[in-house]
């Protein structure tokens, strides 16, 4: 995707159209997954489906402000305004707890005000920033957070173990040392919610994935044994319930959103496709947690 006015976002960052994600520093890199930018095209607003990803991230969004994304359970449909700019610093699974200082689980499925748990942090996340000026000061709000906050290294461990969708969490609190309770316990804290919660997320995310690479015809059967369910019947349930679309739907609005420009962008630039039917308005789940709409 060409730059444009996003020229602060790096060059290769650019995941689909109007959406990009870039490394943290390096120092950061331990609990920070990813800092991302979304920017909504001027013309229309933008209506997306919000997939969970076991990620929390603080958000700043153009004309709103800092605020807090915690991890979720289910699909979120938001709407952001037309020309809107958003920024975020995603967490890793097992580092959005230690990083904020609280319980994840008290904002799970939560979209929360900055100024409500880190007012400090908010005053310097004003809704009246440039873009770039976010970025910056989302990272240097972010610095401190990180160096007081260190990931449960039980936990980080357990969300390792736990990409292994064939993985039992019996096995899993054996391994790192903890009762099946203490496991789920220092789970909610750090994740947000319990370790089984977790795996299906993770089970989840490894097909979207799939359905996020170059496009193949899709064969259902296999990419349910391969995302780790049981057949291609439990992949349609859990895709019911974490994006509230059947396999196929989704499979067919995330490759068309990778794909389609968007008709009111400017020269050099795609901004995210804009929607017009009910289908299509679900066309950019790759959004994390645009709005607190």
């Amino acid at each position: 995707m060409a730059r444009s006015s996003a020229d602060w976002v790096p060059p290769g960052a650019w995941l689909a159209p109007g959406y990009a994600e870039w490394a943290p520093p390096a120092a950061l890199r331990g609990s920070v997954a990813c800092l991302w930018a979304s920017v909504v095209a001027d013309g229309a607003d933008r209506e997306a489906l919000v997939l969970p990803d076991a990620c929390s991230d603080l958000v700043w969004e153009q004309g709103v402000g800092g605020y807090l994304a915690g991890p979720d359970t289910g699909p979120v449909r938001t709407v952001t305004k037309a020309g809107t700019v958003l920024v975020g610093v995603r967490f890793r699974p097992s580092a959005g707890g230690a990083v904020l200082g609280l319980p994840l689980s008290e904002l799970r499925d939560q979209r929360v005000p900055l100024a409500d748990l880190l007012p400090a942090a908010a005053r310097r996340l004003p809704a009246t920033l440039s873009p770039v000026q976010a970025a910056t000061r989302a990272l240097d709000a972010v610095g401190p957070l990180v160096a007081d906050g260190t990931p449960d290294p039980a936990v980080s461990r357990a969300a390792t173990l736990l990409h292994d969708p064939s993985a039992r969490t019996e096995a899993v609190a054996d391994e790192i040392g903890l009762s099946e309770r203490q496991l789920r316990k220092r789970c909610h804290a750090a994740a947000g919610y319990g370790p089984k919660t977790l795996q299906r997320v993770l089970r989840f995310q490894r097909f979207v994935r799939m359905l996020d690479a170059p496009a193949q015809p899709l064969d259902l059967a296999s990419a349910a044994a391969d995302a780790g369910y049981a057949d291609q019947a439990h992949l349609t349930r859990e895709c019911a319930a974490l994006s509230g679309l059947t396999p196929a739907t989704l499979a067919r609005v995330r490759r068309g959103a990778a794909k389609a420009p968007d008709p009111g962008a400017g020269p050099g630039h795609r901004g995210l496709a804009q929607a017009s039917t009910v289908s299509a308005i679900m066309a950019v789940p790759i959004s994390r947690k645009p709005s607190l709409a």
